[in-house]
């Protein structure tokens, strides 16, 4: 199987700066429109599909028009958003058949096993599937005392630093494993600081979360504490689940991939009972909320990642910190599955003098076996800056949107775009990551 391109590897012209423009425009418009007095607010709801598809026409249209390569790279970059778009939106179709039901409450301790539990699930079925399969149960074990806090950590921990373990657990590290990362490399080699980083955002949510339940009546904390029953329904839903995770290793020909994860959400759609749906408020609006949104995001990002591509030896890295921090700190805003393969490639570049050219050769597998070999560190630095940034903004991975957009479905007050950075992820997980990073790398 050869491994997809890297969106930087591409062979386009040089890149103006201020084609990075229309990609900054759409980022600040979705902090922004939502903090939009009601009129404004209204419109942005109404038309954030023509902005962001107009946004990345903008882009597309100089890279037809006036970059060498640019077919080449708009085409590249349509097939991963289909790839994205299809393993995401089935994972959303094929949870939404499955429903957990919970009698009683959740006590913190209760929400510290959940969360951790799906720290680990995410390395098992990925970060997109825990998190479509288990945010509406988390939703419910909580709903007398649901906030957004409860949202921002299952976002930290099972939208993303959970996964942090396998290639299965965030589509950077498949990519790496399809460039010749062994499977349980990272697992080997990055337990300590995954253990270490889990630990402190629970011990974090703990605070949090005790607090509320402390402040919550004496009466309901009874309700609380009775022992939670489970009843699993949609059960159908399990196997297309194992159907749509084991495709993602499926050869990437004739779109074999997506023509069998496509199948097995239609096949869920079809199959699971009306009443299951109904249940779960099953709509297909926050899936149409992420589909426009990370359209214009994928088309807009091209220049910033060509940037990256064609400049980034200039920016001197030299450390695995160096390399940790910059490929994390692209990751809160750029996809990180892309930004995890430039600054993989930049390594190889600079550390064992392998030539990054677009093209899967044997070369290239060397350059990785040769990292591992003598720079391990550089190798984890980059794999646990692209898993653990993705957290701290709504956009830094597929399911963090996802996420929001369900909990909001389920009437959760959810943070803004800058609640969520300036509450939760500069001053509580931002410390954690940096901590982590200097004690580790």
């Amino acid at each position: 199987m050869h491994p997809p391109l890297p969106i930087g590897a591409a062979t386009v012209g040089e890149i103006p700066p201020a084609l990075v423009v229309p990609f900054g425009l759409l980022l600040a418009l979705i902090a922004v429109m939502p903090l939009s007095p009601a009129r404004a607010k209204h419109l942005w709801e109404r038309y954030y599909p023509h902005v962001a598809t107009g946004l990345g026409l903008l882009v597309v249209a100089f890279y037809l028009m006036r970059l060498a390569g640019g077919g080449a790279m708009l085409g590249r970059t349509l097939h991963e958003y289909f790839s994205f778009i299809c393993l995401i939106g089935s994972l959303f179709v094929v949870a939404g058949g499955i429903h957990l039901k919970v009698k009683g409450e959740a006590t913190p301790l209760d929400n510290v096993v959940f969360l951790a539990v799906g720290a680990v699930a995410a390395n098992v079925i990925g970060t997109t599937g825990a998190s479509m399969v288990l945010i509406r149960p988390w939703i419910r074990m909580n709903k007398i005392r649901i906030s957004a806090y409860h949202i921002v950590f299952f976002i930290f921990i099972v939208s993303n630093c959970g996964g942090a373990l396998t290639p299965i657990g965030d589509p950077p590290l498949f990519l790496g494993y399809l460039r010749g990362v062994p499977f349980f490399w990272l697992i080997d080699h990055v337990m300590p600081q995954w253990l270490a980083t889990i630990a402190a955002i629970l011990a974090a949510f703990y605070v949090f979360d005790l607090r509320s339940f402390r402040r919550t009546p004496r009466a309901i904390q009874t309700k609380i504490k009775e022992q939670d029953t489970w009843r699993f329904e949609g059960d159908i839903n399990a196997l297309f689940l194992v159907i749509v995770i084991g495709a993602v290793f499926l050869p990437e020909v004739f779109y074999l991939r997506e023509f069998v994860i496509l199948n097995a959400a239609v096949a869920s759609y079809a199959l699971t009972p009306r009443v299951v749906h109904e249940e779960n408020h099953f709509t297909f609006g926050p899936i149409k909320e992420v589909a426009w949104l990370f359209l214009g995001i994928f088309l807009t990002m091209m220049p910033a990642l060509n940037y990256l591509d064609q400049h980034g030896r200039e920016f001197g890295l030299t450390r695995p910190t160096q390399y940790y921090f910059a490929s994390g700190g692209l990751s809160s805003v750029l996809d990180n599955a892309p930004t995890y393969l430039n600054f993989l490639e930049l390594a190889e570049a600079t550390l064992v003098d392998v030539k990054p050219t677009g093209i899967a050769t044997q070369a290239e597998g060397a350059g990785v076996q040769l990292l591992l070999a003598h720079h391990p560190h550089f190798v984890i630095a980059i794999s646990l800056g692209a898993v653990f940034f993705g957290a701290m903004t709504y956009i830094g991975n597929g399911p963090n949107f996802m996420v929001k957009s369900i909990a909001e479905g389920a009437g959760v007050k959810v943070p803004t775009f800058f609640g969520y950075l300036f509450k939760y992820s500069l001053p509580i997980l931002l410390p954690i990551l940096i901590a982590g990073g200097f004690l580790f790398l």
